[in-house]
């Protein structure tokens, strides 16, 4: 996706090998004009699945996730890293590690809200090593509920995350592939959509 690319040329920044800052305009800052336009294109890409539900994992991915959901006039859910005093229902839960974040954490989403009844279009800013979309997938698999396909803003193609969803035979597209953050320089390869 064209204007997804520009901006990360324009605002990215690469802080390591690893790591690409985009806080300017997807993970702490948000243009809503460039997340409406990605939410529509993911939707687009979907829209013969027949998804019933956008999910996603808290934080970053809840605002690429609701605008998804929007175009396709679907509900969205977002998977919680911690326990609210609220959730006393009975919870589907994972464990994801963070590589960005060096940490563990155990994501819930409440049962009430997932059944073997939805076709789930996974959706998140940033795919690397693949955890929290495989977290997100076995939620989705306690629920019986089918995911159709994941929708990434920004894929780490040189990180095996792409790999380990494509091994589960799940559909991953990527608005923005990214082969190389050498030496400070962001490298793209062929985006999905």
């Amino acid at each position: 996706m064209k204007e997804l690319t520009d901006r990360i040329k324009e605002n990215g920044r690469v802080l390591g090998e690893g790591v690409l800052k985009v806080d300017e305009f997807i993970t702490h800052q948000v243009d809503p004009e460039l997340m409406d336009a990605m939410g529509k294109r993911l939707a687009e890409v979907f829209a013969e699945k027949k998804i019933t539900k956008v999910v996603t994992i808290e934080a970053s991915g809840i605002a690429p996730a609701v605008y998804a959901a929007q175009a396709l006039k679907v509900p969205m859910i977002f998977a919680r890293k911690s326990k609210s005093l609220t959730m006393d229902e009975e919870l589907l839960t994972a464990s994801v590690y963070s590589f960005t974040k060096q940490v563990t954490s155990t994501i819930s989403i409440s049962r009430k809200f997932l059944s073997a009844e939805d076709n789930v279009l996974l959706v998140d800013d940033f795919l690397a090593n693949g955890q929290a979309a495989k977290g997100l997938i076995e939620l989705c698999q306690q629920a019986g509920a089918n995911v159709a396909g994941i929708g990434i803003l920004i894929e780490k193609s040189f990180q095996d995350g792409r790999q380990l969803i494509e091994d589960m035979d799940i559909p991953v597209v990527s608005l923005a592939r990214i082969s190389s953050l050498h030496d400070g320089k962001v490298t793209f390869i062929e985006e999905d959509a």
